[in-house]
C-alpha cells in the first residue's frame, strides 16, 4: 500500500539479449543480460511474452474516471519532505522495471530493456531502451537515472536513503548503461529496489529547486502528464497518445482510460455523497457500516452502481492506534498494555462494523511471516543472543497474546499494571504517584469518520481514570504535526507486502526515530529491534526470510508499541456501472491501470449519471 512495496532479490533468467562489453567482470565469466528479475526462482513469463496475462490487450482506450481525494494539497512534487503532494503524481513517471500484479514479486523491463546481475550481487547493469522519452521528445538517458537516484537519496523523503543504503556507488557507462555497486553484505532485494525507480529529467531540473513545493505540471515519461492543476481543489491527468512505451509488453491492455480525476472533498462523507450524486465514478469504501447501509440509493437500485469486493494477495499488515514513545508517559511497557487492554474489538465489530473485520495481532497480518506460539528452533537461535535484552515473556508466552475477552476483566487487569507502573487513581483521575501529574492522552485525527470508532476506546479508558480525547485537524496541519512527530496518538498503518526488505528499516530502527516525515511513527529506539531488522533485509531464502519476519514480529508485539485495530482480507470498491476490468482480477495487486471505459456501458450510463 503504501507507496513501493517491499522487495527482495532472487535469480534472473535468461532472455536471450546480447553480451556487452560491461558484461565480464570479477565474478569470473559472463553475466547474462536479462529482462526480468524474480523472488526466488525465475519470473513466471517467458522472454518473449506480449502482455501480462491477466489484461485485455483489446482493451478500448478512452473515457474517463473521477475519484476522491480528501483534504487538500500544495505540491505536485510527491519525491521531497515539504508540502502535501497532489495524489495520483507517480501515473507521470515511469520506473526502469514494471511489477507484474499477478506474481509474487516480478518485474520486467520498462525504461530498461535489460539487466545483468553479478552472482556475488556486488553489482548490477541497467541498458536502457534506445525509444525511452520524455514528454518533451528528450531521450532518457544514464545520467537521468544517476541524478534520479542521487537527488532522491539526498533530498527526497527519508525512505529513499533506507532502500538505498546499501548502494555504494552509481555511474553512467556511456548514454544507455548505468552500472550501481553494492556494499559487501547487501541486502537481496536491493536490485529490485533499484528497478523501481522512478526516473525524473536531469535537463528539467538542473536549474530547479527540487526540495521547493511546486504546483508546475512536472516532466515526466510516463504514460500520463499533468493536464489540470487547480490547487487544493482538483488534479486531472491526461493520458500521453504518442506515450513512448504503450507498445511494450508491461503496457499492452493498460492505461486505456483517457482522463484521470482526483476531486479534493474535506471528508469522507461529503466524497461519499458526491459519489451517490454521480460526480464520483468509482470509490474505494473503507467504511464497514457505509458498506453495508449507505449504497441503497435510486442508481444502485436501478443497477446502474454496483459494489466489489477485490481479494487482496498481500499480508494485511498492520493497522493501529499508535503510541508515541517520545512522550515519556509511554515510555513504561505496562501503561502501553493497560491502553491495548482497554480496545474492545468485539464490541465494536458488533456494533459498529456488521461483523465484518478480523481482529490484527501481527504485524504481518494474513500471513505466514506472522508469529504464532512459542518461539520455534530457528526463532530461537536468532532471539537467544538479546535474551538479557528482551523481555522473558518473549520467550515464555505464546502469540496472539492471551488476554480475556470480557472487558470488566481486561480492565481490572489494566489497573494492576498502572499500579505497578507507579499510578494511583485519586478523585477519579490517574495519576503518577510521584508527580502527581494526571496520565491523559489526545487521539489525533483527520477525518470526523474515524471519530465513532475511536470514542468507545476513550469511554474505556475513562473507566480507569485516563482522561482521553480527540483532536481533529485539517489534512495539512495533521501532515505538519506528524512531520514533527507532535501527538499523543495516531490512527496510522504499517503496510506489508509478501516480500519485506528494507523499507522495515524506516519503519522500525533508531536512525528513523528523530527524523522528520520518517515512517518510525512510534519513535522506536531498540537495538534489537534494529539488528533484528537487519537480519530480515539480509535473509538468503524464504524460509530465512519467515523465521526473521517472525522473530521481529514477537518483539514488536511484546513491546506494546501499538493498539491493533482489524483488517478485512479484501478491497472494496463501488463504481458507477461502466468500466471494464480484468476477471479473474490479478492475484497479488488490484491494478487498476488494467481498467477501461466500456463505451456501450457508458452511452447508457452517463446520461443517468448526469441526471439527464
Amino acid at each position: 500500500m503504501l507507496f513501493l512495496a517491499s522487495l527482495l532479490l532472487a535469480y534472473l533468467v535468461l532472455c536471450g539479449s546480447s553480451r556487452d562489453a560491461f558484461a565480464e567482470e570479477e565474478s569470473g565469466g559472463t553475466v547474462s543480460t536479462v529482462q526480468g528479475l524474480a523472488l526466488y526462482g525465475e519470473p513466471a513469463l517467458s522472454e518473449d511474452f506480449t502482455h501480462f496475462p491477466y489484461v485485455n490487450p483489446q482493451a478500448p482506450k478512452g473515457g474517463s474516471l473521477a475519484r476522491a481525494a480528501i483534504g487538500s494539497f500544495d505540491s505536485t512534487n510527491p519525491f521531497i519532505i515539504r508540502g502535501t503532494p497532489a495524489t495520483g503524481l507517480t501515473q507521470i513517471y515511469d520506473t526502469l522495471m514494471e511489477t507484474n500484479p499477478d506474481e509474487p514479486f516480478s518485474q520486467y523491463g520498462l525504461l530498461a530493456k535489460g539487466v545483468r546481475l553479478d552472482p556475488k550481487r556486488r553489482w548490477m547493469e541497467f541498458d536502457l531502451n534506445s525509444e525511452a522519452r520524455f514528454h518533451d521528445g528528450k531521450p532518457v538517458t544514464a545520467q537521468d537515472v544517476v541524478f534520479s537516484f542521487e537527488i532522491l537519496r539526498d533530498k527526497g523523503q527519508p525512505f529513499y536513503a533506507a532502500y538505498y543504503a546499501d548502494v555504494t556507488a552509481v555511474k553512467a557507462l556511456n548514454k544507455k548503461t548505468v552500472r550501481f555497486e553494492f556494499a559487501e553484505s547487501n541486502s537481496r532485494e536491493l536490485p529490485l529496489i533499484l528497478g523501481q525507480l522512478p526516473i525524473l529529467p536531469r535537463h528539467y531540473w538542473q536549474e530547479r529547486d527540487f526540495s521547493a513545493t511546486t504546483l508546475d505540471k512536472l516532466l515526466g515519461s510516463g504514460p500520463y502528464r499533468i493536464a489540470e492543476v487547480q490547487p487544493g481543489r482538483r488534479i486531472v491527468y491526461q493520458r500521453v497518445e504518442d506515450y513512448w512505451g504503450k507498445d511494450l509488453p508491461v503496457k499492452q491492455g493498460r492505461h486505456n482510460i483517457d482522463r484521470l480525476i482526483f476531486d479534493y472533498y474535506r471528508d469522507q462523507t461529503v466524497a461519499l455523497e458526491a459519489f451517490k450524486a454521480g460526480n464520483l465514478d468509482f470509490r474505494l469504501e473503507t467504511s464497514a457500516r457505509q458498506w453495508a447501509t449507505a449504497y441503497d440509493f435510486p442508481a444502485a437500485k436501478e443497477g446502474f452502481v454496483k459494489k466489489l469486493e477485490v481479494p487482496d494477495g498481500q499480508p494485511a499488515g498492520m493497522q493501529a492506534y499508535v503510541i508515541n514513545l517520545r512522550r515519556d508517559k509511554f515510555q513504561d511497557v505496562r501503561v502501553r498494555e493497560a491502553l491495548n487492554l482497554a480496545f474492545d474489538f468485539p464490541w465494536l465489530n458488533k456494533k459498529l462494523f456488521y461483523d465484518a473485520y478480523e481482529r490484527t495481532h501481527s504485524f504481518f497480518e494474513n500471513s505466514e511471516m506472522a508469529a504464532q506460539g512459542l518461539p520455534s528452533e530457528a526463532e530461537l537461535e536468532l532471539l537467544e543472543p538479546y535474551r538479557d535484552q528482551l523481555p522473558e515473556r518473549v520467550f515464555t508466552e505464546p502469540l496472539p497474546i492471551e488476554h480475556p475477552e470480557e472487558l470488566r476483566p481486561r480492565l481490572a487487569e489494566a489497573l494492576n499494571l498502572l499500579q505497578e507502573a507507579g499510578y494511583v487513581v485519586r478523585n477519579g483521575k490517574m495519576v503518577n504517584t510521584e508527580t502527581g501529574e494526571p496520565l491523559s492522552l489526545e487521539v489525533l485525527l483527520y477525518d470526523t469518520q474515524f471519530e465513532r470508532v475511536v470514542q468507545p476506546l476513550l469511554r474505556n479508558l475513562s473507566r480507569l481514570g485516563i482522561d482521553g480525547k480527540i483532536r481533529v485537524v485539517d489534512v495539512n496541519q495533521y501532515l505538519n504535526r506528524l512531520r514533527k512527530f507532535d501527538f499523543d496518538m495516531i490512527v496510522g498503518g504499517f503496510p506489508q507486502s509478501n516480500n519485506p526488505g528494507n523499507e522495515q528499516r524506516e519503519f522500525w530502527t533508531s536512525a528513523y526515530a528523530h527524523q522528520p516525515q520518517s515512517r518510525n511513527l512510534i519513535g522506536l529506539e531498540n537495538p534489537v529491534v534494529d539488528e533484528l531488522v537487519e537480519k530480515l533485509i539480509r535473509a538468503d531464502s524464504r524460509e530465512e526470510l519467515d523465521t526473521a519476519a517472525h522473530a521481529l514480529d514477537r518483539v514488536l508485539r511484546h513491546g506494546f508499541y501499538v493498539i491493533p485495530q482489524w483488517h478485512l482480507a479484501a478491497t472494496r470498491i463501488a463504481l458507477w456501472d461502466l468500466y471494464g476490468y480484468p476477471q479473474p482480477h490479478p492475484e497479488y495487486n488490484l491494478d487498476l491501470e488494467a481498467w477501461w471505459v466500456d463505451p456501450e456501458r457508458a452511452r447508457e450510463i452517463r446520461p443517468r449519471q448526469r441526471g439527464d
